[in-house]
């Protein structure tokens, strides 16, 4: 049974006295509910778990309910402690106003049951837990699968990563690749689309947000301007609505928009973002070559290569509350600039792209960088870098 690294570190805060809720944030099908299933299936403790995917016509009233049980099954049980897991629990209206009343509630009458909150959209957990459960929580962003665990766990090769991405739930399915971009079409974008965004957060035009993901997956790995994307997109509106929709589809784990680093003085909303998918194979499953055909084609494979390096990053960079940039002056550019534990770390990959001219130099001597890596061609193999720790390279 393969463990991720966030397994140990919520066993340990489980065996701990009742203190603070464990909230448990990240994309779909990275392994959530099965990271709580191996704890409590290995734990003394007994335990309520049950999903919000398919309540909303219950509403508060639903969670209320569920708390009760766990109460008293507790008394039941006799046990010195009890776990209540709650999955999607952001699909529940008014989900944390009904939490911190049961939360209260049993801290003031001594009842010992602990909390595990788990849910795909972590812009709209974040809202919840800072209305109404400020110093109640300990939130921990459960991200996307790396070359590491990918190859651990299912043998996987760098080359099959950068293809396929980090969806475990998928990787059985890769010697069909048909078969295999059915499924992350189906079952892993839509849902996450769908369900995670539109159904839970006002969107005017869904038409849009659909399109942008797509465009930006698209042009992964490269910084496209809010008015290039207008002249693309049909029915567009402006570039604040385009700002928006691409914040919601970063929360759900699909697609970021890198800003431009300007040192101390950020502005990034000044800034042309830089698209980058979270998982690869976001991009590759509405790619029409197979892996076979792309590697015949130097150009394409290098963009892929460079947005796998760029995955890596951002997934280090959500689960640690580190800050990824680009930055680009005139011609000259850096790929990747990565601010972690106040160190600053500048990335350039080398894939066999056409580019614009290394901006190393240049930002080294205006920035003074910590440290700077060169990737791929020349610098450390890309394929080493995949399967390294991102903070190394930084602290």
């Amino acid at each position: 049974m393969f463990q991720r690294p966030h397994f140990q570190i919520l066993k340990k805060r489980l065996n701990e006295p009742r203190s603070f809720i464990q909230v448990l944030a990240g994309p779909r099908q990275v392994g959530k509910t099965t990271l709580v299933g191996q704890i409590l299936e290995n734990f003394e403790v007994p335990s309520h778990v049950v999903s919000a995917d398919d309540t909303s016509e219950y509403g508060a009233a639903w969670l209320d309910q569920q708390w009760e049980v766990a109460r008293q099954k507790l008394r039941q049980s006799g046990a010195e402690s009890y776990i209540l897991a709650i999955d999607e629990i952001q699909k529940v209206p008014n989900w944390s106003e009904t939490v911190k009343a049961n939360w209260d509630a049993d801290t003031r009458s001594g009842t010992p049951i602990k909390a595990i909150l788990l849910g795909s959209s972590r812009l709209l957990l974040q809202q919840g837990l800072t209305e109404s459960l400020t110093g109640r929580f300990e939130l921990t962003y459960i991200g996307h699968w790396s070359f590491a665990e990918m190859r651990s766990a299912f043998g996987v090769t760098a080359e099959q990563f950068v293809w396929f991405g980090g969806y475990p739930g998928a990787a059985r399915l890769t010697d069909d690749e048909m078969r295999w971009k059915k499924y992350v079409l189906d079952a892993l974008i839509e849902p996450s689309i769908s369900r995670d965004i539109l159904q839970l957060t006002r969107v005017d035009k869904p038409a849009l947000l659909r399109r942008l993901f797509e465009l930006g997956c698209l042009y992964s790995g490269q910084i496209l301007a809010y008015n290039k994307m207008l002249g693309q997109l049909l029915d567009a509106g402006n570039t604040t609505t385009l700002a928006h929709y691409l914040k919601l589809l970063d929360s759900a784990g699909l697609l970021g928009g890198l800003e431009k680093f300007h040192g101390e003085v950020l502005r990034q909303r000044q800034s042309s973002p830089k698209f980058q998918v979270h998982n690869n194979a976001l991009l590759s499953a509405q790619t029409p070559e197979t892996l076979s055909e792309i590697r015949q084609k130097p150009e394409k494979w290098g963009r892929f290569v460079e947005s796998a390096v760029g995955t890596h990053l951002l997934n280090f960079a959500r689960q640690n509350d580190a800050q990824l940039f680009y930055w680009r002056e005139g011609n000259e550019e850096v790929d990747f600039v990565l601010k972690y534990r106040g160190k600053t770390l500048a990335l350039e990959v080398k894939s066999g792209l056409a580019r614009s001219r290394s901006g190393m130099e240049t930002f080294r001597q205006k920035f003074r960088p910590d440290k700077l890596l060169l990737v791929g061609a020349g610098g450390l193999p890309w394929e080493d870098f995949l399967g390294m720790e991102v903070g190394h390279f930084v602290v």
